[in-house]
């Protein structure tokens, strides 16, 4: 599945810079990251994504894969800035990622992700299914 972006809008296949990064996060409303916690995760990226708005050269869109290249990938920090939610870019960055997975990964990769209640009818768009009862995601956040 291949989504192109509207016009004004690039999609660039690296991370966004850190600034940008952490204002994406707070701005979106995912959970707001610090500088050193960008500046250390974003190099880890087995693939990213972010889509800049070029009229203005703001960066507007994001998303990353962590993996290990051969079986486990997880996808993280989709984000769409409000302004410019709507007009298929998560739907773009999404597909894009998925598509560098299937053409690296060996057959048999296994791609999650954790889905918040707005992103769900995206992800289900482009395949993904919820796993519960079989298996629950679990979490530990370290303090």
């Amino acid at each position: 599945m291949t989504a192109t972006l509207p016009e004004g809008y690039e999609l660039v296949h690296t991370t966004p810079e850190v600034g940008d990064y952490l204002a994406l996060r707070r701005e979106s409303g995912l959970t707001p990251k610090n500088q050193d916690q960008a500046a250390a995760g974003l190099p880890g990226s087995w693939a990213a994504r972010h889509v800049v708005h070029t009229p203005s050269g703001e960066t507007v869109a994001m998303g990353r894969v962590l993996g290990d290249g051969g079986w486990c990938f997880l996808v993280v920090d989709m984000a769409v800035l409000p302004a410019h939610q709507r007009r298929g870019l998560g739907d773009a960055v999404l597909a894009s990622l998925l598509e560098e997975i299937r053409d690296q990964a060996p057959p048999g990769a296994h791609v999650t992700l954790f889905a918040d209640p707005p992103g769900r009818r995206l992800y289900a768009r482009h395949g993904f299914a919820e796993t519960a009862p079989g298996s629950v995601g679990m979490a530990l956040r370290l303090r």
